[in-house]
């Protein structure tokens, strides 16, 4: 029988139909668990958001661990942690809805003013600016991934001229290379890749540079995906607009500049911060589990460690 961490008991709740087949263990790793438990678990699902790199070190424990399930679509966080021998499935997918809802909300909030017009209602003010529409605006959308895929859909309905851009081209899909020829041609700007080498600072100062005035940057991806105090110097210029989900660092400071900065909407990593996630959770895991019953490799994998 598989023994198989879960961090919560809605969790623990929520997979209770599989409680025949799998021993299913309440465990958040903030203690250790004992010898005899501990070497009979073979897969950890670690919690949301909240397991901070000290938790980590109790995988290390767990002499029979093979796989690691994290929440989160990334992954760069947890695998300096994860000992050797394991593997780490992420996310996919569990995130991508409410993480397209924001990020569309992000553009519409930016385009149709809805930051000042909920400053004039709290004034009393009668604020009727003419602003720019989303309808017909070229909006490059960098990513092929999940995220993007459900950014892409939501984006549909508003007739929008999209372009998407991935690590390599595909049919009606860019490639990265091509960025340098996309950018200065885009009003709206979406990012949803992951975080690694090579989309570091992706959009820096050059690129930034590349984009018409008055264009939007809208960040959902990782908050180094973008170079902070390049986007700082557009902002502060006038000559850029930008709504961010994810910063650097994160959390950001309280006296952090981006704070004050103009033409800028900041939302606290909220893309996949919504009553969904659980659910959503529940089903991949659920899927993981019976894929390791039946002998099939689980979904998502992202690293052998």
């Amino acid at each position: 029988m598989l023994t198989v961490t879960v961090p919560d008991e809605d969790l623990l709740d929520r997979l209770s139909g599989l409680a025949d087949r799998v021993e299913l263990v309440r465990w958040d790793l903030r203690d250790a668990l004992d010898a005899e438990l501990a070497a009979r678990v073979s897969m950890v699902v670690i919690g949301h958001y909240w397991t901070t790199p000290d938790r980590y070190t109790r995988l290390r424990d767990l002499p029979n661990l093979r796989y690691v399930q994290l929440p989160s679509a990334g992954f760069e966080h947890a695998l300096p942690h994860v000992p050797a021998g394991v593997t780490v499935c992420n996310g996919r997918g569990v995130h991508s809805a409410g993480t397209a809802e924001l990020a569309v909300g992000l553009v519409l909030a930016a385009q149709r003013g809805l930051v000042d017009a909920a400053r004039a209602m709290t004034e009393g003010r009668w604020a009727n600016p003419e602003l720019p529409s989303l309808a017909d605006r070229r909006v490059l959308l960098v990513g092929a991934g999940s995220v993007a895929e459900a950014v892409a859909a939501r984006l549909a309905p508003f007739e929008v001229q999209l372009t998407q851009v991935a690590r390599t081209a595909r049919g009606s899909v860019r490639s990265v290379a091509d960025l340098d020829v996309l950018l200065p041609q885009a009003d709206v700007v979406v990012l949803t890749v992951p975080l690694d080498r090579t989309t570091y600072h992706l959009l820096d100062a050059r690129r930034l540079a590349l984009l018409p005035d008055g264009a939007l940057v809208v960040n959902v991806a990782r908050g180094k995906v973008l170079d902070t105090q390049a986007l700082l110097a557009e902002l502060s210029a006038g000559r850029l607009r930008a709504a961010l989900d994810v910063t650097d660092p994160e959390p950001l400071p309280s006296d952090h500049p981006l704070w004050h900065a103009p033409n800028l909407l900041i939302t606290a990593h909220q893309g996949g911060n919504s009553d969904a996630t659980y659910p959503r959770v529940a089903a991949l895991v659920a899927r993981q589990l019976e894929n390791l019953l039946a002998g099939r490799e689980p979904e998502n994998v992202v690293a052998r460690t």
